[in-house]
């Protein structure tokens, strides 16, 4: 997607500071710097962060639908369009996800999705790419593939053509079962998220007494696809009982699939954000670098953060209402462990 976009190292991308690193890391390769953004109360990029950051050099928006959980779009549609500035959706954790019914992906620029593992859709690993403009899609064809479908799909009258048999070298492409098992999955996806919708509002619902979790803010236009449940640990809960201590309790309740995300984590914390140029010397020019405390909403919620699988088939109810009880027999008996 970005090399698609045409990024190169004179340009500014501005990028979620709370996300999966992968949503930013493929930009290092094109050489363009990424100007990170504080997240909302969602743990999504926060527009207003986004109008702040914008200058001359900024040629691109990247936004992470977190978990599931759509971003402000109509608030970040207005301003790439007010600024002239590509927008760009990772929509890897937001598969069927909607806003006043209009699916993540089809609000920017160009969009893209992960087939990996433990996705809403998976094929094991591959991914989806998707854009309106062609010239955007015949250098992500030159990127990911090379020979027969370039030749097949980019015009011989393009200037690009002349780099058809070779493409960039490289190949991305997904293996062929991997997409035969994501497309029969897609069949499905409404069901499935149905059913996670379902079990995510009685998880919500069932825990609403327990005022030091905080869940996800959703307003009445968004369907996440809940990708995860990500619910706040409030600062001082619990008479000041530590986060990793209540963690604990509710996986000793056998919750074992409950986490605290670690390798999501605001990106500001991790080396290859603070001293990129060791892997990627273009930026010894061109330099960046972040550090500890530049992000305190996103270093926040990554903190407090405390992550519930949501299942998708009838047949995991009673799972489901087995974290519900594990939850609540921790919560209601939490002086045990001050």
């Amino acid at each position: 997607m970005f090399v698609a976009a045409g990024f190169r190292p004179e340009d500014e991308v501005i990028c979620p500071a709370y996300t999966f690193f992968a949503t930013v890391t493929p930009l290092l390769f094109t050489g363009a710097k990424p100007i990170l953004c504080d997240c909302d109360s969602n743990g999504n990029i926060d527009p207003a962060e986004i109008e702040k950051k914008i200058t001359p050099k900024t040629k691109g928006i990247v936004v992470t639908h977190m978990w599931g959980v759509p971003c402000q779009m109509d608030k970040i549609v207005k301003i790439s369009k007010k600024n002239n500035i590509l927008l760009l959706e990772d929509c890897s954790h937001a598969h069927g996800a909607r806003i006043n019914g209009k699916i993540v992906g089809s609000f920017g620029d160009m969009a893209a999705w992960s087939l990996q593992g433990p996705k809403n859709v998976t094929g094991g690993e591959g991914g989806i790419l998707v854009m309106s403009n062609k010239e955007f899609y015949y250098r992500a064809l030159l990127l990911g593939h090379y020979n027969k479908r370039c030749r097949q799909e980019i015009p011989n009258t393009h200037p690009l053509y002349q780099y058809a048999t070779t493409g960039m070298g490289l190949k991305y492409r997904a293996h062929p079962l991997a997409i035969a098992l994501a497309f029969e999955t897609f069949k499905k996806l409404d069901a499935y998220l149905s059913i996670r919708d379902e079990y995510a509002n009685k998880i919500q619902k069932a825990l609403k007494n327990v005022p030091d979790l905080i869940p996800p803010q959703i307003a009445n236009n968004i369907q996440p696809s809940w990708y995860a449940l990500i619910f706040q640990y409030r600062k001082g809960g619990f008479q000041n009982l530590p986060i990793e201590v209540f963690f604990k309790a509710i996986q000793a309740e056998g919750l074992v699939e409950a986490d605290r995300p670690g390798s999501t984590s605001p990106l500001n914390l991790l080396p290859l954000f603070q001293n990129p140029s060791e892997l990627f010397p273009i930026y010894k020019s061109n330099p960046f670098s972040y550090s500890p405390g530049q992000f305190p909403r996103a270093e926040q919620f990554c903190q407090n953060a405390i992550k519930l699988p949501v299942w998708a088939k009838r047949k995991d109810s009673g799972i489901v209402n087995a974290y519900i009880r594990g939850i609540q027999k921790v919560a209601k008996n939490y002086k045990q462990l001050l």
